[in-house]
């Protein structure tokens, strides 16, 4: 009888969250494959990936790179994390905490320095926005993310619209030959709700007028400031994104080194 009683007292794997995981894992993993087949597919579309040279001509942000690495991290988190709970495998699992714990801290020292180096933030997000805009005709995902932007927070450049002088097509320089000189893109053009087809040229040539004369057409706030009004505005709603996230994070890693800890604890009564 004892040892029957001990028999049944052996440590065993937990079946639910040994598929919880994997199910979760799974569909992290489906996520990442598409995210980077998109990545790749957007490439070969614009000749990248027969012109390797190519990533690094764009002045500015190619925003398939997001597609890219995001996929990319989804994909290998996916992995071992799904491989590792099916197989029970625990070189995987702790590769999948440790990575998960890595992007977790991450985040965590990027939202406090964020929070205590606002100013520097500030700069950097300017300089990375005029970048951008000098390369605003070199990539037209580039440019559909600016135009997105500036339609999206009713503003126009990194601190207003002057910062297109530093785009070649848009400076107001004399020897610009473009008809697109002293003029802003179309996203910057204050939308009337009563205009079914869009004008792509309401921006042409509204630089020249004087700076009370442009607030009729177009939006004369920056980006930057009106990115920080929204965050402002909608900060419970970008708080509770960041923790859900960070929770499904700490959930994972709990899960996984549970799992870890009772593949163990079955190894070590063989």
């Amino acid at each position: 009888m004892p040892g029957k009683h001990q028999h049944f007292q052996e440590p065993e794997v937990g079946c639910c969250g040994k598929y919880f995981l994997f199910g979760f894992n799974i569909v992290f993993w489906v996520l990442g494959a598409l995210f980077l087949a998109i990545g790749l597919w957007a490439w070969s579309e614009k000749g990248v990936l027969s012109n390797i040279s190519a990533l690094t001509d764009l002045g500015g942000l190619d925003p398939v790179w997001l597609f890219v690495v995001v996929g990319g991290i989804m994909s290998v988190l996916g992995f071992a994390g799904c491989i590792g709970a099916l197989r029970e495998n625990t070189f995987l699992l702790k590769f999948f905490s440790v990575f998960l714990g890595l992007i977790f801290f991450l985040e965590l020292a990027t939202g406090i320095l964020a929070f205590v180096f606002k100013d520097w933030i500030r700069d950097q997000l300017n300089l990375f926005i005029n970048n951008n805009v000098k390369a605003y005709r070199d990539d037209i995902d580039l440019q559909n993310l600016i135009d997105f932007a500036q339609e999206y927070w009713s503003c126009c450049g990194a601190r207003g619209p002057n910062d297109w002088n530093l785009n070649i097509y848009f400076n107001c320089t004399d020897l610009n030959p473009s008809r697109e000189r002293c003029g802003v893109p179309f996203s910057c053009c204050v939308r009337d709700p009563a205009e079914d087809v869009l004008n792509t040229q309401c921006g042409y040539d509204v630089r020249l007028k004087l700076e009370l004369e442009q607030q009729g057409f177009i939006h004369t706030k920056g980006c930057v400031g009106q990115f920080e009004k929204w965050l402002q505005d909608n900060l419970i709603v970008v708080a509770g994104v960041f923790v859900g996230i960070a929770l499904l994070q700490i959930f994972g890693i709990c899960l996984a080194q549970n799992l870890v800890s009772d593949i163990k604890a079955v190894k070590a009564n063989w």
